[in-house]
């Protein structure tokens, strides 16, 4: 059999160092649609989180990229961290992160019980990837071996269902909540907006599934996209619908837009809703953010509408930290525009 070439380092190319070496380093596991999935090493699954305006503390993902591939999604600057420079690459590029379950035991000892841990702030913990390589289902294990903890899960998949019992375990020592996102109930916009996540009503089913087995869940409606999911009639059926499938709390944040994702869904907007071009420059012509009106009507529509269809008023299921049931990802009493830090401009 011939033998491969030997390469010679290229004396011009720049060195890698942290992050970027150890993504360069990683190995080939196997090819998707498109998709490649490598290997990557971590130096800690937990990441502290130091920013006031967030309500947790600590941030969990068990993977680098997400393979749902949403339009709009605001996480894709995390690639270029590792020389990544192609907004694509975060959805083609899936890095799956080695020897979770030995970091989260050390990890652990640094948490203090008052402080919040969520789980897939910057990737889909439920994406495709987990079917195959359950790196969130081991570091769920992990947890189910503690006590005293927050911890918050944002997902689009219906696969969370496959851990009920994980989470049921976790729930009897520690406060568990499952945050679903539903951008949208129509089929065909949402394939449009989330390539490669599963349908809406899905989704909804899952929240039904886990309410129903006693793990609080509820539906996160972010981003409100102007134009395409922001009408009256859109979100009032989806707050419904969320009322309908048991979820627990609702609440909606518009879209903002900074580069790394603006260079995918803008070309995106011109393709599919090219009247909406020249205001969508006016809105995000300078900034990454909509207006702070835009912000307050949303905000104020989202609690008529929970009124509406009979959620419990924002004090009696936006917990602080320590409360029961709720979501851990948002501030007690505050409004819907700042409730969801993933979607907050920093203040």
């Amino acid at each position: 059999m011939a033998s491969l070439p030997l390469l010679h380092p290229d004396e011009n190319r720049p060195q890698l160092v942290g992050i970027a070496r150890l993504a360069a380093d990683g190995e080939h596991i196997r090819d998707g649609h498109n998709v490649e999935y490598l290997t990557i090493e971590t130096r800690s699954i937990l990441n502290r989180c130091n920013v006031p305006r967030m309500p947790f503390s600590w941030t969990v993902n068990p993977y680098r990229g997400c393979e749902f591939a949403c339009k709009y999604c605001y996480a894709r600057y995390t690639h270029e961290f590792m020389e990544l420079r192609d907004p694509l690459a975060f959805e083609q590029k899936i890095y799956v992160k080695q020897n979770v379950a030995a970091q989260l035991r050390r990890d652990l000892r640094k948490v203090k019980t008052s402080e919040m841990i969520a789980i897939g702030t910057a990737t889909d913990p439920y994406q495709p990837a987990e079917r195959r390589y359950e790196m969130t289902r081991s570091i769920l294990e992990g947890f189910a071996l503690h006590e005293g903890y927050d911890i918050g899960i944002v997902t689009k998949s219906n696969l969370v269902v496959r851990d009920t019992n994980v989470l049921r375990r976790i729930g009897e020592r520690n406060k568990i909540y499952v945050n679903v996102t539903v951008t949208t109930l129509d089929h065909r916009l949402a394939h449009l907006l989330e390539p490669r996540a599963p349908r809406p009503d899905l989704r909804l089913e899952a929240v039904r599934a886990l309410n129903s087995a006693g793990v609080p869940a509820g539906v996160i409606c972010a981003p409100v996209i102007p134009g395409i999911t922001d009408g009256v009639r859109e979100l009032d059926a989806l707050v419904k619908a969320a009322k309908e499938h048991n979820a627990v709390y609702v609440y909606g944040n518009p879209l903002f837009l900074k580069p790394c994702s603006a260079s995918v869904f803008l070309p995106f907007l011109e393709k599919e809703f090219p009247h909406l071009v020249a205001q969508y420059r006016e809105r995000y012509g300078e900034k990454a953010f909509v207006s702070a009106v835009y912000s307050k009507r949303i905000s104020t529509l989202m609690a008529k509408l929970r009124e509406k269809h009979g959620f419990p008023a924002r004090r009696d299921h936006m917990p602080q930290r320590g409360d029961s049931v709720g979501n851990p990802l948002i501030r007690h009493g505050a409004t819907d525009t700042k409730q969801m830090d993933l979607f907050r401009k920093p203040a």
